[in-house]
């Protein structure tokens, strides 16, 4: 089977796959929450529920910082050639980007198992959580690619559908083996095990089948280096913004009350952009290949929406905080007080995301390199100055509008001499 040929996009179909795909996603969202709920009454003993969640949500996605590089330049090149209808030359270029991703991830595979002893040390894991989440690691870096090409070929509807079957595996087998064997590791091995979900991809391999005797081509070019580079910048922006905080509570007050309190709190505000980050999937995918006015004013739109659900899903935080902390078992005052502070900072956060992403879409190289900077100056300030739960929320919300304010001016900037084409 051949690709389809591409429908012409406008902004009907691009907020309905926005919306559509948020919606989702906000059910995934749901059941994720589910999943820590959970984590929350079954893992009691001081310093279990942050060490978990570290792991997975912040140690993982450190570890596989490299691929995920590469993934970002490939999902752009795969949607640009997809939405041209270039059929021979996507699937030429799928071709060469499944060999490539291939040497890449068994790359990043070795360097995750040299660098996850050192790491480890530094942020106080122990061995047993340090191999568990090696092997997560290992079994994220593959899942990886099946998004990278579902993205690409803006497949939203079987990338949620993927999504959806990886949430269930989670909540239902991190439910019943922590029942168990109630510890950080089990949680963290049934996350591993919901990623086999990621097989279902399988089901449309015809889909991706090379056609018509081209042989695979190479991505390598000046033009994919150069893109490479900056989507580096980007890669490392979103996860130093909206995950190194984790880190810092990992090193500095994971074992304390704090810790846990911390960590509960924090996955709530994070799932503000996280829910609607779909948005930006489809923003990303359509922003890469659209440049009229016609596309722009669809992408504000979607921008628009974006920031909506980011303000709106904060006040709700907010007002539902005491239930939404009951959830997770972790309802007092020490964790109903970090609420305000978090949430604004993941609301700029999120907007930051916004900024980022569609520089990179837009091959924005100055501003793609700057957001990268802005995240390494923001997780240097947290490294120096959060060594407690009150210090690091006071540092972050002032942070965070800071790095804010500098990327908008400068984007707003582009913005205006950016002229859209006809």
């Amino acid at each position: 089977m051949s690709f389809q040929k591409p429908r012409e996009s406008g902004a009907r179909k691009l907020l309905q796959s926005g919306i559509i795909f948020s919606a989702i996603n906000f059910l995934i969202g749901l059941g994720n929450l589910a999943f820590q709920s959970v984590m929350g009454h079954l893992l009691t003993k001081g310093g279990q529920y942050s060490h978990a969640n570290s792991a997975i949500n912040a140690f993982t996605p450190l570890l596989a910082l490299p691929p995920q590089v590469a993934m970002i330049a490939v999902t752009h090149y795969i949607a640009h050639f997809h939405a041209l209808g270039d059929t021979a030359r996507l699937q030429a270029l799928l071709g060469g980007c499944r060999k490539f991703l291939l040497h890449l991830t068994i790359f990043g595979s070795v360097l995750a198992i040299l660098v996850a002893k050192p790491l480890s040390l530094f942020f106080h894991y122990s061995t047993s959580l340090l191999l568990v989440t090696l092997l997560y690691t290992l079994m994220a870096l593959w899942a990886s690619f099946a998004t990278a090409l579902c993205q690409g070929l803006a497949w939203f509807n079987r990338l949620a559908l993927i999504g959806f079957l990886v949430m269930l595996l989670k909540v239902t087998g991190g439910y019943f083996a922590t029942l168990r064997w109630p510890a950080p590791e089990t949680f963290v091995l049934a996350s591993t095990f919901a990623l086999l979900a990621n097989l279902i991809l399988l089901y449309w391999r015809k889909d991706l089948s090379l056609t018509g005797g081209q042989a695979p081509a190479s991505p390598w070019n000046h033009e994919f280096t150069l893109y490479l580079t900056i989507s580096a910048a980007v890669v490392v922006g979103n996860y130093c913004f909206s995950l190194s905080d984790l880190l810092v509570m990992q090193r500095y007050f994971s074992d304390t009350s704090g810790g846990d309190a911390y960590t509960a709190v924090e996955r709530l505000a994070i799932a503000l952009p996280t829910t609607v980050s779909p948005l930006l999937s489809v923003l990303f995918t359509n922003r890469s290949v659209e440049h009229t006015a016609d596309a722009l004013r669809a992408q504000m739109k979607l921008i628009g929406l974006y920031a909506a659900g980011l303000c709106s899903g904060a006040v709700a935080l907010f007002v539902l905080r005491h239930p939404c902390l009951a959830l997770l078992h972790k309802d007092t005052p020490e964790a109903a007080g970090m609420i305000s502070h978090l949430a604004v900072a993941m609301v700029f956060v999120g907007l930051l995301q916004a900024m980022g992403t569609w520089a990179l879409a837009s091959r924005w190289s100055r501003i793609s390199l700057l957001y990268g900077a802005l995240s390494l100056a923001y997780t240097t300030l947290l490294l120096m100055l959060g060594q407690t739960p009150a210090a690091l929320l006071h540092t972050m919300p002032l942070a965070t509008g800071g790095a804010f304010l500098i990327l908008f001016t400068v984007w707003f900037g582009a913005m205006r001499r950016h002229k859209p084409v006809a």
